[in-house]
């Protein structure tokens, strides 16, 4: 058979040089039928290898009959009601071949999204110790957010599942996409809601959560990964592409690495798309809910009456206040970073969160004063510390008088 080096010399020598057929014949050392055969041809020679007959061709015919009453008939079944004796490769070939020209047609829908239109939220528990300080770690959870349109990334790992963690942590997100998208999907989660009967059901920190920013949201059923697979996919990027290789020294560290990660992955070649994130972050945005005024505050917040040890518990932690709150009671504010605690008006207390667990934390300042005043006890002299004094407006209100 010619090769196609020599069908590209007899098509040059007889366009180009315009020689003969014979003479391209005798040059070549080839029959002129087949310098004939290679002018008039359209294209190189291609081999063709006649196929062989194969064994299970003889039962193709036994195979459709079975295939057309059940056409998701496992293979391994064809061959026992065929009565088939050889290996089983050729037949699952041909069952593989045969079997979707019997099933029923199946089409799915493309998602297509518009802009600012909604995005996708899951928590991701990254599978990799992070140092939490005081010589422990821990695997805490990262929520993660991906817009339906453009596909901006943004990620947080948060100290807990709790509301308050995973809704400060939502609106760092948010705050990083840099609007509201009208509508976000999320899973069943404690702090998120669930399905009760046919009805899906919101927190009430969730719902005025939203409320506040004016969004939307859709409750994932349960088992139903398809649903956001926007967000999974973007979990399984980071745990392929993220984790691997890094080595982190705290939970700041660990958020530090993941900011500057979203925004180098915002900055990619999107595959779906065929452009960058950050190309369609503007229509995206621009389409979005703008930020009120006024942010949601969904840090945690609890009022305490403050004892002679002078401690608050957030978690599993206590956090020393300054002792002279004692016997007054307290409020306290937990969010992200710092645990606050006033009195009226009074700071008497700031802390940077701890994620470690089972920890007593107290500052300098409140052991000098516990000092001094236990100090000032024992020498029977009268500390000075401020003691609450009640309106007497409250009392009248309280018996009806006012």
């Amino acid at each position: 058979m010619l090769n196609v080096e020599d069908w590209a010399e007899i098509r040059r020598l007889h366009m180009a040089e315009g020689m003969s057929i014979r003479a391209i014949a005798e040059r070549l050392g080839v029959a002129r039928n087949t310098v004939r055969s290679a002018v008039r041809a359209d294209g190189p020679p291609v081999f063709r290898r006649q196929p062989r007959p194969w064994a299970v061709d003889e039962v193709e015919t036994l195979i459709r009959q079975l295939l057309r009453d059940d056409p998701r008939m496992p293979a391994t079944v064809v061959a026992e009601r065929i009565g088939w004796e050889r290996g089983l490769t050729q037949l699952k070939v041909r069952v593989r071949e045969l079997r979707p020209l019997y099933l029923p047609a199946d089409p799915c829908q493309r998602t297509d999204y518009r802009p600012g239109e909604l995005a996708q939220w899951d928590l991701w528990f990254p599978p990799v110790d992070v140092p939490l300080g005081f010589d422990q770690t821990g695997r805490p959870p990262v929520i993660v957010g991906v817009s339906g349109y453009s596909r901006l990334l943004a990620a947080r790992l948060i100290p807990s599942r709790e509301a308050h963690d995973v809704l400060l942590g939502h609106l760092r997100c948010l705050q990083d996409l840099g609007a509201v998208p009208r509508k976000g999907v999320y899973d069943q989660e404690a702090a998120i809601g669930r399905w009760r009967g046919a009805k899906p059901e919101f927190t009430g920190t969730f719902n005025a959560f939203r409320g506040v920013l004016g969004m939307g949201a859709v409750l994932c059923g349960r088992a139903d990964p398809e649903a956001k697979g926007l967000v999974e996919r973007a979990n399984r990027y980071l745990e392929t592409s993220f984790l691997p290789g890094r080595r982190f020294e705290s939970p700041a560290h660990f958020n530090a690495e993941l900011q500057a990660f979203c925004r180098r992955a915002n900055m990619r070649i999107h595959r779906t798309l065929g452009c960058r994130p950050m190309d369609r972050a503007g229509e995206d945005r621009g389409s979005m809910l703008r930020f009120p005024p006024v942010l949601p505050d969904p840090a945690l917040r609890f009022s305490v009456r403050l004892g002679r040890d002078h401690y608050v518990r957030v978690a599993t932690n206590d956090y020393s206040v300054h002792p002279r709150a004692i016997g007054r009671r307290v409020d306290v504010r937990v969010d992200l970073e710092w645990v606050i605690v006033t009195c009226g008006t009074d700071e008497v207390a700031r802390h940077q969160r701890c994620w470690a667990a089972h920890q007593t934390l107290t500052t300098v300042e409140h052991h000098r004063a516990r000092v001094a005043m236990r100090e000032a006890v024992k020498a029977g002299r009268q500390p000075e510390v401020e003691v609450e004094e009640r309106d007497l407006a409250d009392y009248d209100r309280a018996l009806g008088v006012a």
